[in-house]
């Protein structure tokens, strides 16, 4: 399969973290950008959070910043790498004040992919080998 690039957009309408991007199954995330605008008129407190699945979901801050009023920022300094199913978190201080969009790399993981496809048709040999191994012992 082909690389992916894409975008997501948010609006964050409380000031709880909110998912804006989860890495998909199969796949590893470059996150190039979280670009974040304060649509409001008073300065907004931002942060960014990443969690990783393959520990436990442990949650990471990786920005925090003040935002001014009718400003513009990006929250990843650097590449941001996510694998399948870590997610990436963004908080405001006040509601309703900060949209975003977050432009990614999505990349496919064969390995995994060949690995998930392996199981799967293992699982189903060896369903269908238990099966035609009862219908031969019927006769």
């Amino acid at each position: 399969m082909a690389n992916v690039y894409k975008n997501a957009m948010f609006s964050l309408n409380s000031t709880d973290k909110t998912t804006v991007y989860t890495c998909p199954t199969d796949r590893t995330a470059l996150i190039k950008t979280i670009q974040v605008t304060n649509i409001h008129s008073g300065a907004n407190e931002v942060e960014a959070f990443t969690t990783d699945s393959s520990d436990s979901n442990a949650e990471h801050e990786i920005a925090h910043i003040s935002l001014g009023s009718k400003n513009v920022e990006n929250l990843a300094k650097g590449t941001i790498v996510l694998e399948s199913a870590d997610t990436l978190k963004v908080k405001a201080q006040t509601a309703d004040d900060i949209a975003g969009i977050i432009s990614v790399l999505e990349i496919f993981d064969e390995k995994s992919a060949w690995l998930n496809w392996f199981i799967y048709h293992m699982i189903w040999l060896t369903m269908r080998g238990n099966t035609l191994k009862k219908t031969l012992q019927m006769h």
